[in-house]
């Protein structure tokens, strides 16, 4: 049988097309692939005190060198004592007190107890932990209200973590709770890799900075600030080139100083094919494009390349494409040359609520609003119009409706997946 030419129609109403009927873009999935092979992650690094090194990236494995906690202590303000004396009899003799950081001197014979205080050592003799609530004081005896089991309130040595047990791997970014755990282990230095220094540029002659008159045809520049906040959680050294005009030679110029003193450079605007985008005919000049267009929506015009000192991500110039590209490819990328682990973003299927208008050809990242409804169902909204130049269609989600390139229009009541926003986008 012969394979005739699907009609028009029937294309626009099968979900099985493929990229066709995008010719000449890259599938998202590739691009992805295709970007992460060319980085090369950094090997130089420097020494931190844990206080500096927030959001940094260990060079190294780290191993606890101690117990936590190093000894045995109570859970309890309470009583110590032996499980085998409380068998014997419900009131002990009171023999001394072990406080925390003042321990107990001595052991605790059979028929005694002590007073011990919340993370107080354990005596040498005392097995187990009553609280004080539960516990009658008379003098010097102690009667206990009931029964306790044999390690009743008691923390063991090591319990959370042994010594020379694995803690952190190399390429751990550093949180706030990690420095906690290494300052709870006596580490008071770490090997970090060193950081990235990353260029900003934005291109177009109708940018002005906030706090700036518009005059007729101007817009205030936010590209820059989101990527500012965006980098800034990843603990990069950021050099700002501001506003460049849509002048070829500044643009050149720009391109040119950043190569000599950055990593990576970050560009939005001039990557479309407009007569005064220009950044990708400085980008073809000066280095090589890896590739230029995806089939993704918001953010086809995307460019990814390397200059001879840098790699470069040519970002599309309306913000919601600049930000859903930086955050879906740029961010990826850079994270790799930091030497981090991969970003692990969490991704759900759930149903959505409202309609998504959808053509078949490009994955669909729309925004949306992950909710509960009356009946108790998890189900996701879109934010409204998903046009690639309405900044507040993300600034009101806290997910991504990923909407596969091959699919169509999605009635409500459909099944899609969801990424939930990670801690860059909060």
């Amino acid at each position: 049988m012969t394979n005739k030419p699907m009609p028009e129609q029937a294309k626009r109403n099968n979900p099985i097309v493929d990229c066709c009927s995008a010719p000449g873009l890259l599938p998202f999935e590739h691009a992805m692939t295709n970007m992460l092979a060319q980085i090369t992650p950094v090997h130089e690094h420097e020494t931190l005190t844990i206080e500096a090194a927030l959001n940094r990236v260990l060079a190294n494995d780290i191993v606890s060198p101690v117990n936590v906690p190093p000894h045995n202590n109570s859970a309890m303000d309470g009583y110590a004592f032996a499980a085998t004396s409380l068998q014997k009899s419900k009131t002990l003799l009171l023999a001394g007190r072990s406080m925390a950081g003042s321990p107990y001197v001595g052991e605790c014979q059979a028929g005694q107890c002590i007073r011990i205080m919340t993370g107080a050592k354990m005596p040498i003799g005392c097995d187990s932990v009553e609280m004080q609530e539960n516990c009658l004081l008379d003098g010097n005896k102690i009667t206990f209200a009931q029964e306790k089991a044999l390690g009743s309130h008691v923390r063991y040595a090591g319990e959370d973590i042994i010594i020379n047990q694995p803690v952190f791997t190399k390429g751990q970014r550093l949180s706030a709770i990690d420095i906690g755990m290494l300052a709870s282990l006596g580490i008071a230095k770490v090997n970090v890799f060193r950081k990235l220094k990353v260029a900003l540029i934005s291109t177009g002659d109708e940018l002005k900075s906030p706090g700036q008159t518009l005059t007729e045809g101007d817009i205030f520049a936010s590209n820059a600030h989101f990527l500012t906040g965006l980098l800034t959680k990843l603990n990069i050294e950021i050099i700002d080139f501001g506003i460049i005009k849509d002048d070829k030679l500044a643009i050149e110029s720009a391109f040119k100083q950043a190569d000599e003193l950055t990593d990576a450079i970050i560009s939005s605007g001039g990557v479309s094919v407009g007569d005064a985008d220009y950044t990708k005919e400085v980008l073809d000049n000066l280095g090589e494009i890896g590739f230029w267009k995806i089939a993704m929506k918001p953010g086809k015009p995307f460019a990814f390349g390397k200059l001879p000192n840098s790699i470069f991500f040519g970002l599309p110039g309306n913000p919601v494409s600049a930000l859903v590209t930086a955050h879906q490819l740029a961010l990826p990328a850079l994270v790799k040359m930091q030497n981090a682990q991969p970003i692990k973003r969490v991704t759900i299927n759930v149903k959505t609520a409202t309609e998504l208008k959808k053509s078949v050809g490009r994955m669909d990242f729309q925004r949306g609003v992950l909710t509960i409804n009356d009946q108790g169902e998890t189900v996701v909204n879109s934010t409204g119009s998903q046009g690639s130049g309405i900044l507040s269609s993300i600034a009101k989600a806290n997910c991504y409706i990923v909407l596969e390139a091959r699919r169509g229009k999605v009635t409500a009541g459909e099944m899609v997946k969801i990424e939930l926003f990670d801690q860059y986008l909060q």
